[in-house]
């Protein structure tokens, strides 16, 4: 936490402590001190450093100095944060029924009502009209004479308005997990099983009066739905919605950034699976204008996120042009990048980072350092994270140890994998018939290699044609590699070849 303060913040800290004037509170400050002094946290040494600070003391001192750091925090924050204001107006609310003022407390909830209204915050509205219900029929205050009647219908519409606000929550957020535990539907059962749970959960149309976050949540699961089942071009149309709900609403950039920057990188994943270059570019240029915009409001969230989806289409901008070469001159900045925001990111980004980077290294015929990445992708034991990258990344692992040279390894690789799609249940035909490939690649005449190579292309090409057969190649452009065996070219060149036919 302490590490984490920006130097404003850390000023602010000790205005906020010192005003309380207490020998307890200089205590706790010359804890803080001594643990912002140090890189890794030792309590020993804040021991010894600070002797006025007893062992028997520490825990409740920890305890006191983190209550005040998110005290300081949440004081701090409070400017930027409508929710944070509001609640704070719900407290004083409290306050002043405590000590029998009914009337101010009354009319404190009715600006705290409005103002969440007009935010579309109904759970904040909601919580100020139970309030008022309480001090109305606890109280005698003059108001009650048509108040009841109204009272009760605004908290009815505010609950409906809630409840339908979570069912649409609750289903894009099951949409999402489904789609990072699975990927893209595998086939036909897989689109019928997330096609039914999607009618089931998601209204075919948003119901009339439907604020902000109802839209929000419905284009999400429609964004989810839609990647799920490969139809990019709905995923697009969606996507488009969710960043325009946000160009329509532009104080909402500012209150809920990380949900416009988010809804900008999903747009701009539609743009790459569509291969629509140009709208793609123009795309990622506004990612890019909103993260150096010195006026948007930068916290370690947004900062994080920012990374993560820059980088993340600046690579996929890369395998789009196909400059694998110029790529990995790119990827010492982004690692660096990496080790830094290391903690913020979860595990699923990390690995998606990794298999991204082993793609480029590929791309650029570096097939040891392809190798190496990939390989912290298959050691990752958690298999109910991305079970897709998991069988792609053992894929190109395969192809990476054959271009490698390392044939005294490519047949434990092929068995190995087998077991693995075995027990995952996901022997696609792509891979199916990679692995059988590479299993007789050994046995094949050097004169006969390029005919080989142009059998497996063009069965490829036929099972790439099929609906859920093509999801593999979202993630491996293994024809283009092919195609690079039977013409005698690098990769990068084949695919450089095929961008130039993008829109």
């Amino acid at each position: 936490m302490i590490k984490s303060l920006t130097q404003s913040e850390k000023r602010h800290f000790r205005l906020f402590t010192n005003r309380q004037g207490s020998t307890e509170g200089l205590k706790f400050l010359q804890l803080f001190d001594a643990f912002d002094a140090q890189e890794q946290p030792d309590e020993e040494r804040v021991l010894a450093q600070v002797p006025t600070l007893k062992r028997a003391q520490l825990a409740n001192l920890k305890a006191n100095l983190y209550r005040q750091l998110l005290a300081s925090l949440r004081l701090y924050h409070a400017g930027q944060n409508l929710d944070i204001q509001l609640h704070e107006q719900l407290d004083y609310a409290r306050v002043l029924y405590n000590k029998g003022f009914y009337q101010q407390a009354l009319r404190m909830l009715a600006r705290v009502k409005q103002a969440a209204q007009v935010a579309e915050l109904p759970h904040v509205a909601l919580l100020a009209l139970d309030f008022e219900k309480l001090i109305e029929s606890q109280y005698i205050t003059r108001s009650l004479h048509g108040r009841a009647e109204e009272l009760a219908a605004e908290a009815t519409a505010t609950a409906a308005h809630l409840s339908q606000q979570h069912a649409l929550s609750n289903a894009s957020l099951r949409l999402y997990g489904l789609y990072l535990q699975a990927g893209h539907a595998r086939n036909q059962a897989d689109h019928e099983q997330f096609t039914e749970f999607f009618r089931a959960h998601v209204p075919e149309r948003l119901p009339p009066g439907s604020g902000f976050w109802e839209k929000l949540y419905f284009y999400q699961a429609h964004v989810w739905y839609n990647t799920i089942n490969q139809d990019f071009k709905s995923c697009y149309r969606y996507a488009q919605k969710w960043v325009d709900l946000f160009e329509q609403q532009p104080d909402q950039k500012e209150s809920q950034t990380m949900l416009y920057i988010k809804g900008l990188h999903n747009l701009l994943a539609a743009l790459f699976n569509m291969l629509y270059y140009s709208k793609f570019m123009e795309v990622l240029q506004v990612l890019e204008d909103f993260a150096a915009s010195q006026t948007r409001r930068a916290t370690p969230n947004t900062d994080t996120l920012l990374f993560q989806y820059i980088w993340t289409n600046r690579l996929n901008a890369i395998f789009l042009e196909a400059r694998f070469s110029d790529g990995v001159e790119l990827l010492p900045e982004l690692l660096e990048q990496l080790g830094e925001h290391k903690n913020q990111l979860d595990l699923h980004r990390t690995l998606v980072f990794y298999y991204k980077i082993a793609c480029v290294y590929f791309g650029s015929g570096q097939y040891r350092p392809a190798i190496k990445y990939l390989t912290r992708i298959i050691e990752h034991k958690d298999l109910s994270l991305r079970e897709d990258l998991q069988c792609f990344a053992r894929i190109l692992n395969l192809v990476a140890h054959y271009e490698a040279g390392d044939d005294a390894e490519l047949e434990h690789q092929v068995r190995s994998v087998y077991h693995f799609l075995g027990k995952m249940n996901d022997q696609q035909a792509m891979q199916v018939e990679v692995l059988r490939f590479l299993r007789r690649l050994g046995h094949f005449e050097p004169a006969r290699l390029r005919e080989e190579f142009l059998k497996l292309k063009l069965k490829l090409e036929e099972i790439a044609a099929q609906p859920y057969d093509r999801r593999p190649f979202l993630y491996f452009d293994i024809i283009s590699w092919l195609e690079s065996k039977v013409s005698g070219r690098s990769v990068q060149e084949i695919m450089q070849q095929k961008f130039l036919t993008l829109k």
